[in-house]
């Protein structure tokens, strides 16, 4: 059985991995990705998977936005570590979904059902669409709690300028300091509104108003000149350079 694993969290692959060991699930892992852009190119260069393992939130995106861009003939079984995505993907016509952490009686059942149908997921693209435009619309809140001294305050959405993470910290950023914010850029990036805030790659998300200047970079990318620089390059990834521009005329 060949599997493909998409996942962003290296320590949730091996989980996987050593929780199928313990069903005796019997595979041959073609790969681990993480990222939709990697994803995107690993089926257009002919990869193919008997069962796939897909995470909804990835390091540079929503997995929905794979289906997208490539066709994917395999069946597909969701993880994720947020309910409300887990159940909108189950209307995708997934094998099954598994909500992290995977519980290995949930992962039984799941191949269970895989190895009952043997039947390729039929993706539907309108339910896609649908799914990518709801969980861009999640809650959105007004204010971060984020640490200050040996304390916490609250950071007005407002004031954010970008976010960044760095040596496995998540950063926020304002015209006068510098916070750290105790979630990771994935869960942060799923609150703030989507008119305002863009995640230009896997690591870092700016706000409208906090960008000078636009220059082109190499590969086809973009670089940013923002207000309160920092020791950090801000590149727009190339997969992401168009949706950018869209974001910016809206």
């Amino acid at each position: 059985m060949q599997i493909l694993i998409i996942e962003d969290e290296p320590r949730a692959a091996n989980q996987l991995q050593n929780l199928l060991k313990d069903c005796g699930f019997d595979y041959n892992l073609q790969a681990i990705i993480d990222t939709v852009e990697d994803s995107i190119a690993w089926f257009q260069n002919g990869g193919e998977a008997d069962l796939v393992f897909m995470d909804i939130q990835l390091a540079d995106g929503l997995s929905f936005e794979i289906f997208q861009n490539v066709t994917v003939n395999s069946p597909i079984i969701f993880t994720t570590a947020f309910d409300q995505y887990a159940i909108r993907a189950f209307k995708v016509n997934s094998v099954d979904y598994l909500l992290k952490p995977i519980q290995e009686q949930d992962l039984r059942h799941a191949l269970d059902k895989f190895m009952s149908s043997k039947q390729n997921a039929t993706v539907d693209m309108q339910m896609i669409q649908q799914l990518i435009s709801t969980l861009q619309v999640s809650e959105q809140r007004e204010s971060i709690l984020v640490k200050e001294g040996d304390g916490y305050n609250q950071l007005r959405i407002a004031d954010l300028l970008y976010v960044y993470s760095e040596d496995s910290m998540t950063f926020g950023v304002t015209a006068t300091k510098r916070f750290i914010i105790e979630e990771t850029i994935d869960a942060l990036y799923n609150t703030l509104n989507p008119s305002e805030f863009f995640r230009i790659n896997r690591g870092q998300i700016v706000s409208k108003h906090a960008i000078i200047k636009i220059d082109k970079y190499f590969n086809h990318r973009l670089k940013l000149n923002l207000k309160q620089p920092i020791d950090q390059e801000f590149i727009v990834s190339r997969q992401k350079v168009n949706d950018f521009k869209n974001w910016l005329n809206r």
